[in-house]
């Protein structure tokens, strides 16, 4: 009995119907651990990033031989250097245009880091969907194979003479497996995406206060700049 009602011969002994839903839910649960896997890597690889580029972006370094090592350099997406290439390239048209109002030229930089970090956020969310996708979906889909196997058991039952429980058992058993596995795929989906979204919801966060400091350095340099061309241009008469 114990034999016959293992986890291999209940899912070889199901319907067709059932062996379908438990095919789904298979390719379901690998493409989710597919993508747990990937994005944990990406993410690590992000975070690590950020942690470098934020060393050197503190440490003192000039910022146009910063902007130009992180424009000539390969960064994973969501990492600060989009958000930091997208603003200083809008606010270099400062140096290159001198009279250009310093609000024109800060509102140019927030607008190109924003663009920036919009970009590094559709980066970090690629995929996630997929795994609430997976995680809301499955139990469902796990219950219909279940209740057509257990359709399918009662109906074969009415054709026979004298049903009885060592009948119905592995029927039901069978139609069983596509909810517990239905559970299994979603369960480490809803656990992956609720942890993936607090990352990226932490990500925000970062990306928000570097704008914010990124500006403020920006507005300092801009009135440096721009004091700078007034004591030449006092000299120079």
């Amino acid at each position: 009995m114990a034999n016959e009602l293992s986890i291999a011969h209940l899912v070889l002994g199901a319907g067709p119907v059932v062996k379908t839903v438990m095919v789904i839910l298979l390719g379901a649960s690998v493409l989710s651990w597919t993508i747990m896997l990937r994005k944990r890597r990406a993410f690590a690889q992000v975070a690590a990033a950020i942690e470098a580029f934020e060393r050197r972006f503190w440490s003192g370094q000039d910022m146009e031989e910063l902007y130009k090592a992180a424009a000539g350099s390969i960064y994973p997406p969501g990492s600060v250097e989009g958000l930091f290439i997208g603003g200083y390239r809008e606010f270099r048209h400062l140096y290159e245009q001198p009279h250009l109002p310093i609000e024109a030229a800060l509102d140019s930089a927030q607008r190109g880091m924003r663009a920036g970090m919009s970009r590094e956020m559709e980066a970090l969310d690629e995929h996630l969907p997929y795994l609430a996708t997976i995680g809301s979906i499955s139990p469902y889909i796990g219950l219909f194979g279940t209740v057509w196997g257990i359709m399918s058991a009662f109906q074969s039952l009415g054709t026979t003479g004298q049903p009885t429980l060592a009948l119905v058992a592995p029927a039901i058993s069978e139609a069983l497996v596509a909810t517990a596995m239905g559970l299994f795929a979603a369960i480490p989906a809803v656990i992956a995406y609720n942890r993936f979204a607090s990352v990226v919801d932490h990500r925000a966060g970062q990306y928000e206060a570097f704008i914010e400091d990124f500006m403020s350095l920006l507005q300092r340099q801009a009135h440096a700049f721009r004091a700078g061309l007034g004591q030449r241009g006092g000299v120079k008469g």
